[in-house]
C-alpha cells in the first residue's frame, strides 16, 4: 500500500513539473520574442538585464559594450568619458575654467611654479613656490594624487569658487583663500624667439582655436624685430582643428595654390585653396617635422611641400590622415567617429596603413620604426614599394603614409648615454631643478631677466649637485658616462630652473642651443639655392 501510495506521488510530481516546466519554458520563450528585434545589441542586454542569474551594472556594461564596438574601427575612432571630454577640448579652445596656475608634484605635494598674471589665482593672493595642502577643505597632501585628478578638480565653471589652504614658507600655519574660477588663456604657440639673421622661430604645439590669432601676434613681434625668414617647429605637434591649421598655411601661400582635399562617404568633398590675403607669400620658410607630427601639422607640411613652398626639415611624420567628427552623446561622452580622410595637394593620402580592429598592432609603428632605425638612418626608409607624386615644381614626393622630409636629420644621439637616458626617464632631471628652485628661490626669484638666471646658473656646481641628489634616488653615479653627457645634462638643468622662473621661450632659448634640426635650418634658410624658381 505504501509502495503503491509513493509510486502515485511520484507520478504526479512529475506530471506537474512537466507541465510547469512547460509553462516556465513558454512564458520565457514569450518574454524572449518581446526583446526580438533587428537591434542585437539592444535586445542582448535587455535579455541580461531581466533574465540572467545575479545583477550586473547594466551601466557599466553599456559603456563596455560601446566601447568595443568602437575599438573594431579604425585606429583614431574613439569614445571619450564625459569625466575626460572637458579637459582634452579645453586644449584647443584656448582657454578654460580655472585657477591660472601651473604646478608640479613636490614630495606628494601640489607645489605652484607661476601664477597667470592678472589672473584669478593672483587676484587672490596665490603666489610662486606657495604649497597647495588643502582644496575645499579636503586634504590633498600626501596622497601622490595624479596630475590630471588634481587639474580636474582645481578647474570648474567659471565664477565658482574653489577654497584653497595654502602652506607659504616657514610658516606652520594654513592660509586660506577663496579663489573665483575665472577664464585661462591656454596658448598654443608658446614660443616665439628672434634666432638671429632676421629669421623668427615660431614652435606649434597644436592648432588649436586660437592658434591663428595667436600666430599673426607671433609674425608681427617677430616682424618688429626685424624678421623676413621664418622657421615653423612642428616637432611633437600632433595636430587639431582644421581650419586653424588651413588658416596659418594660408599666410605662407599664393593665391590659388592648392591647400588640402578631404574626402568621405557621407562627407561631401572639400578641397581648400589659398586666397592670397596672406602676409608672407615670399618669406623664405623651413618646417621642422618628427615621427610625433601628425594630421593637422601634416597637412600644413604636405602642403608646403607639394607647393614647392618652402623646406621640410626632420624625420617622417606620423601618418594620421583621417578626419574625426566628435559627437556629443547624452551622457556627456563623445563620439570621435572617422569620416574622411586628408589628401594633399599632390594627391597623397596622409594616413598610413591599417587594419581595423587592430589598433595596438597601429600603435606600436613608431616603436617599429625606431627599431628598425628609421630615426638614425634616411638609408632605412624604403621608397621602392610607394606610390610617387610630383610637386608643383615637378619634384619626386612619396605616399604611404605620413610625409618623408627633404632633408633627414636622425636622432642626436652622439652624447646620450644610459645615465642620462635614466635621468631622463625617471625624471630626476626635472625633479631635482623643482627642489633646486624651491630651496634658492629667493637668489634665483631676483634675477629680472632669464639670461642674467641663465649666466648665474653656468657659474654653479649644478650637475655635481645633481649627481649626489640622483644616486640617493637610486640612479648610481657612473663618471665616465656623465664625463659623455656632461653639456646634455647641464643644460636640461639650467633650462628646467630657468623654466620655473621664466616662461616657456626661454625654457627652448636653452634647450635648443645646439639642436641639430633647428641649426641645419638656419644653414638652409641663409642659402636660399634650394628655393625651385616657379
Amino acid at each position: 500500500m505504501n509502495n503503491s501510495k509513493t509510486s502515485f506521488l511520484t507520478s504526479i510530481l512529475i506530471t506537474l513539473g512537466t507541465i510547469v516546466g512547460f509553462f516556465v519554458g513558454n512564458y520565457y520563450t514569450k518574454r524572449n520574442m518581446r526583446f526580438s528585434g533587428n537591434n542585437k545589441i539592444e535586445t542582448i542586454l535587455g535579455i541580461i538585464e531581466h533574465q540572467y542569474v545575479d545583477t550586473v551594472n547594466m551601466q557599466q556594461l553599456v559603456e563596455t559594450a560601446a566601447v568595443s564596438i568602437v575599438n573594431e574601427l579604425d585606429p583614431h575612432s574613439a569614445l571619450i568619458p564625459a569625466e575626460e571630454r572637458q579637459l582634452i577640448t579645453d586644449k584647443l579652445e584656448g582657454s578654460f575654467s580655472g585657477i591660472g596656475v601651473s604646478f608640479n608634484m613636490l614630495s606628494d605635494t601640489i607645489l605652484v611654479i607661476n601664477v597667470i598674471h592678472k589672473g584669478p589665482a593672483e587676484k587672490a593672493g596665490i603666489l610662486p613656490y606657495d604649497r597647495i595642502i588643502t582644496i575645499d577643505d579636503s586634504v590633498f597632501a600626501g596622497k601622490n594624487l595624479s596630475s590630471y585628478a588634481i587639474r580636474h578638480t582645481l578647474r570648474g565653471k567659471k565664477n565658482s569658487k574653489v577654497k584653497l589652504g595654502i602652506k607659504r614658507g616657514d610658516s606652520p600655519e594654513l592660509l586660506y583663500f577663496d579663489v573665483m574660477r575665472g577664464d585661462v588663456p591656454n596658448y598654443s604657440i608658446k614660443v616665439v624667439n628672434n634666432v638671429g639673421n632676421g629669421i623668427g622661430y615660431i614652435k606649434i604645439e597644436d592648432f588649436a582655436r586660437t592658434t591663428y590669432n595667436e600666430f599673426i601676434t607671433a609674425i608681427a613681434k617677430l616682424g618688429k624685430d626685424g624678421c623676413g625668414k621664418f622657421i615653423i617647429d612642428l616637432r611633437g605637434n600632433s595636430g587639431g582643428y582644421l581650419d586653424a591649421a588651413i588658416r596659418t598655411i594660408n599666410e605662407f601661400m599664393p593665391p590659388n595654390r592648392p591647400i588640402v582635399h578631404v574626402k568621405g562617404k557621407s562627407f561631401n568633398d572639400y578641397e581648400s585653396y589659398a586666397n592670397g590675403s596672406g602676409s608672407c607669400h615670399n618669406a623664405p620658410l623651413v618646417v621642422l617635422v618628427d615621427e610625433m607630427s601628425g594630421s593637422a601639422s601634416e597637412i600644413f607640411a604636405g602642403a608646403i611641400q607639394d607647393n614647392d613652398r618652402g623646406l621640410i626639415i626632420g624625420r617622417r611624420t606620423f601618418g594620421k590622415g583621417l578626419v574625426q567628427a566628435p559627437i556629443l552623446l547624452g551622457d556627456g561622452s563623445e563620439l570621435r567617429l572617422t569620416i574622411a580622410r586628408y589628401y594633399t595637394p599632390s594627391g597623397r593620402c596622409i594616413q598610413k596603413n591599417y587594419e581595423l580592429g587592430h589598433s595596438d598592432e597601429y600603435h606600436k609603428d613608431i616603436e617599429n620604426r625606431f627599431y628598425h632605425g628609421e630615426f638614425d638612418s634616411a638609408d632605412s626608409i624604403k621608397t621602392n614599394d610607394l606610390p610617387e607624386y610630383k610637386t608643383l615644381g615637378g619634384r619626386t614626393v612619396y605616399g604611404g603614409g605620413g610625409i618623408m622630409p627633404d632633408i633627414f636629420i636622425p636622432r642626436d644621439t652622439s652624447n646620450i648615454t644610459s645615465y642620462y637616458s635614466a635621468a631622463m626617464r625617471l625624471g630626476l632631471l626635472s625633479r631635482f631643478a623643482l627642489e633646486y628652485s624651491d630651496s634658492h628661490k629667493q637668489k634665483l626669484s631676483s634675477f629680472k631677466t632669464f639670461n642674467e638666471l641663465h649666466a648665474y646658473l653656468k657659474t654653479q656646481p649644478l650637475l655635481q649637485t645633481f649627481v649626489d641628489f640622483a644616486e640617493k634616488q637610486g640612479l648610481k653615479k657612473r663618471p665616465t658616462l656623465i664625463r659623455i653627457s656632461e653639456k646634455l645634462l647641464e643644460t636640461a638643468l639650467q633650462a628646467y630652473i630657468v623654466h620655473n622662473f621664466f616662461d616657456e621661450s626661454e625654457f627652448y632659448a636653452i634647450m635648443l642651443s645646439d639642436d641639430p634640426s633647428l641649426n641645419r635650418a638656419i644653414r638652409e634658410i641663409n642659402n636660399d639655392t634650394w628655393r625651385p624658381k616657379l
